[in-house]
């Protein structure tokens, strides 16, 4: 609904190597400019503050367009995997309950389940692989 058959039919028929995100940009900028002259937009400063929001607008979906074009360096996701494994680990060290009024020798460890912890793990797992 953003653009008529005809103008859909442009687009498409558009060569270029890359995105065509700026293309109605530049159709924008051509309509606004037919309306300042043909009176519908009365006011010079009305048109500027017309463009200006619309280059602001073309340069947000450029930023958009380089974080697409690079990649995530092979090494961040690297430490973010071993990030989550390591907490994972001192989380089943530290998350262990230690009754000390039971008078346990050496304080050893408990073996029980945690639940809990293996949850957060799964759900950080799950996440780093999305």
């Amino acid at each position: 609904g953003f653009m008529t058959r005809h103008e859909r039919k442009i687009f498409d028929d558009l060569k270029s190597p890359h995105l065509k995100y700026w293309v109605p940009f530049v159709w924008f900028g051509n309509l606004a400019s037919k309306a300042r002259n043909e009176g519908r937009i009365q006011d010079s400063v009305d048109l500027q503050a017309l463009m200006n929001e619309m280059n602001k607008f073309r340069s947000w979906c450029s930023l958009l367009f380089g974080y697409d074009w690079v990649g995530i360096p092979l090494v961040y996701t690297q430490v973010v995997t071993l990030a989550v494994y390591t907490f994972f680990f001192a989380c089943l060290i530290g998350r262990q309950f230690l009754d000390t009024d039971q008078g346990y020798q050496g304080h050893d460890l408990d073996l029980y389940v945690p639940i809990f912890t293996l949850l957060q793990f799964f759900f950080y797992a799950g996440w780093l692989k999305v």
